[in-house]
């Protein structure tokens, strides 16, 4: 019985269900009504933001927040010159500990990406659940160890964190690989993501700022664009997957590398082909304006 001044939870449970199944009553007769462009926009109504990567056959789907941290750790091992072996090992730590979602609970004092515990010396609550400072703390411990790009993903990963579960990093090795191919620009065009539409104005400054300290990224602002130059083409479409990856925090609506675009107001789970030179190394980047 539910107590005086309290609501019901039984009826609350209800109502929701009834007044989202009037709105879907609702949008489908407009779908009807409308005909293709009715039954397009109720798919998009009702979709779910998400990220696709891409290597070959193989495609793995994450949220915007995971793909942006995925983003994050993998630009950090080309920062530092390492191996794409490397992202795939902190890639496949982050899936296994965290979801790479940034947390801020875990096991005992265990938090962020890695689940780094301050009390062993990881750094404070603050630095561990900078996705920055963590990724660059996994990477020092990393290469601290003896040769260990010639060490199996699974006993790397265990080797800096210390797992009470030490077989379970091999469980997510086959999709870090994908994500990684992807991020550190092995595959071109190889992540896209599906948004909500911009509510609000973005900072060209702001990402050439997360650029800088991220991964040294250099760049221009101008306007509603910043421009990062990279090395060469791989770079190039690292920057570009890094950028379209962090596009729902920051506000990004295109990004543009070699003869290829990302539009996240039209089909923006591709990259459509524009007219400018295949092997161009610069990567433009367009914020929402309003």
């Amino acid at each position: 019985m539910t107590p005086a001044g309290q609501d019901d939870p039984a009826a609350e449970a209800r109502r929701p269900r009834r007044r989202a199944w009037l709105t879907l009553a609702a949008v489908t007769a407009v779908a009807i009504l409308g005909g293709a462009y009715g039954a397009r926009w109720l798919i998009d109504e009702f979709r779910s933001p998400t990220c696709e990567f891409t290597v070959g056959d193989a495609s793995e789907s994450l949220t915007p927040e995971q793909a942006a941290n995925a983003a994050t750790i993998s630009m950090i091992t080309l920062e530092r010159g390492l191996p794409p072996k490397a992202a795939t090992v902190a890639l496949a730590t982050a899936i296994q500990e965290s979801k790479l979602r940034n947390l801020n609970y875990g096991d005992a004092d265990s938090l962020g990406l890695f689940q780094q515990r301050p009390s062993q010396g990881w750094g404070t609550p603050e630095e561990v659940t900078d996705p920055v400072y963590a990724t660059n703390t996994f990477l020092d411990a990393l290469e601290a160890i003896p040769d260990w790009s010639e060490w199996v993903v699974t006993e790397i990963a265990q080797e800096v964190q210390r797992s009470r579960y030490p077989d379970a990093y091999a469980d997510h090795e086959g999709e870090a690989r994908v994500m990684a191919s992807a991020l550190v620009g092995q595959t071109h065009a190889g992540v896209a993501c599906r948004l909500d539409a911009v509510d609000g104005a973005g900072s060209a400054q702001d990402v050439l700022a997360k650029a800088e300290r991220t991964f040294s990224g250099q760049g221009s602002v101008d306007g509603d664009t910043v421009t990062l130059q990279a090395s060469g083409a791989d770079q190039a479409w690292a920057v570009a997957s890094w950028a379209v990856a962090h596009a729902e925090v920051q506000d990004i609506v295109g990004v543009q590398v070699a003869d290829r675009a990302w539009d996240r107001h039209d089909d923006p789970l591709t990259w459509r082909s524009i007219d400018a030179p295949a092997d161009g190394t610069a990567v433009t980047i367009t914020v929402a304006t309003s």
